[in-house]
């Protein structure tokens, strides 16, 4: 936790694998390329939090880690559970999976797989997503404030 962001307000800065939530006012940031953050928040609690992952599913291989996209869903809302939210009212906000590496092999980019995962598991966990910017060719910086669930988000410039 790093505390001095903006007006006092507790600021994090999310790494590939990372989670954070708080019952504390917080502004999240991350850089996502094919990498998905799912952003959940609970409107009547004003709690929320932010992953950050890599990779779809984990396959049981090693440790269970929220680099993978399974993992890191269920522990967020587990955490956020923690923190007082109801699952019924917690609301998803998905950004990332962009095919920022061209694959000529025909077969799903790892960010269409990411995309597809954030959606299933969500669903799968009846939290709707009220708003998404996925998929594309630009990485994206996402800024979440886990007060009031808004999200700033800006694309790179093409290149």
């Amino acid at each position: 936790m790093a505390i001095g962001g903006e007006n006092g307000k507790e600021s994090e800065f999310l790494l590939p694998g990372a989670l954070h939530a708080s019952d504390r006012e917080c502004v999240i940031t991350t850089v996502l390329g094919s990498c998905i953050a799912v952003c959940l928040w609970d409107p009547v609690t004003q709690r929320g939090g932010m992953n950050h992952y890599k990779l779809p599913l984990w396959n049981g291989d090693g440790l269970p880690s929220p680099k993978f996209g399974n993992i890191a869903v269920s522990k967020l809302i587990e955490r956020l559970q923690q923190l007082g939210c109801r699952k019924e009212n917690l609301k998803a906000k998905v950004f990332g999976g962009a095919a920022v590496i061209q694959s000529s092999s025909g077969l799903l980019n790892v960010g269409e797989r990411n995309i597809l995962a954030a959606r299933d598991l969500l669903k799968e966990a009846g939290i709707p997503i009220v708003a998404a910017d996925v998929g594309g060719e630009q990485s994206r910086k996402v800024v979440f404030n886990t007060r009031d669930g808004s999200v700033l988000m800006k694309k790179a410039q093409p290149q």
